[in-house]
């Protein structure tokens, strides 16, 4: 390991806190990269900036990242179609950089990031399930600050957090379809009460109510279940005699 303060087994159980605790993919990422810097970061690292690039097809983006800085950092790759983290998502093995200047395989990225003060970099490629990638990027403000060691650690890193970020993603999935069932349930409950409203106001079948509720929806060009919501919401304003009518 490297000289880092964290330990894998604290990583591990950050990531496991930061799946179960986190609102949402992003909030996540944005833990991670954050997470990924403190697990990388030494007494001889300098100052270690982390981001994370998802790929899909025909698209590129930074989705996370430690900082402003750094996130201006992986997103300079995406004007030359290259870089440490570029490369390594899409070919899926490590890129280490050690010392900025003097890299050959990236030289317009290289030229472009000169006056930013990063000298080293680490790509590391983190698979994910379907047709996406992603990468996760560090860089430091001095030449070679990843040993072995630390570019070691950033793999399994990296390893932990894929499959993390696949549970999250997953989590995130059945959230936005629990509430897709909610909602929908929301709107058929609305829909029963209207009805039940315009039956007892017009004192007529439930499916001469449900013509009324659907005249209703057509003649002001509203769906049918905001007129629903409208006239059970207003039920407890609109006298009793009130009959509501298309």
């Amino acid at each position: 390991m490297t000289d880092a303060t964290l330990t894998e087994a604290d990583v591990n159980s950050a990531l496991l806190d930061m799946v179960m605790g986190s609102g949402d993919v992003e909030q996540f990422l944005s833990g991670l990269t954050r997470l990924a810097v403190s697990a990388l970061s030494s007494k001889s690292s300098g100052e270690v900036l982390c981001a994370v690039t998802l790929l899909r097809p025909r698209v590129m983006a930074t989705v996370a990242s430690s900082s402003e800085h750094a996130g201006k950092m992986d997103e300079i790759q995406y004007d030359f179609d290259d870089g440490p983290c570029l490369r390594a998502a899409r070919e899926g093995y490590t890129v280490h950089v050690r010392n900025m200047p003097t890299d050959e395989r990236f030289p317009e990225y290289r030229d472009a990031v000169a006056g930013h003060g990063l000298l080293s970099a680490l790509g590391i490629p983190v698979p994910l399930d379907g047709d996406a990638n992603a990468g996760l990027d560090f860089y430091s403000t001095v030449a070679d600050a990843f040993n072995d060691d630390a570019v070691k650690a950033a793999e399994e890193f990296a390893r932990e957090a894929s499959i993390s970020l696949r549970l999250a993603v997953r989590m995130a999935h059945l959230s936005d379809t629990s509430k897709h069932l909610e909602a929908a349930m929301e709107s058929r409950t609305n829909i029963d009460l209207a009805v039940g409203i315009i039956m007892g106001q017009n004192r007529c079948s439930q499916e001469e109510a449900v013509k009324i509720l659907k005249s209703a929806s057509s003649a002001r060009n509203i769906k049918l279940r905001d007129v629903a919501a409208g006239l059970v919401a207003s039920t407890g304003q609109v006298p009793a005699e009130t009959h509501f009518q298309a």
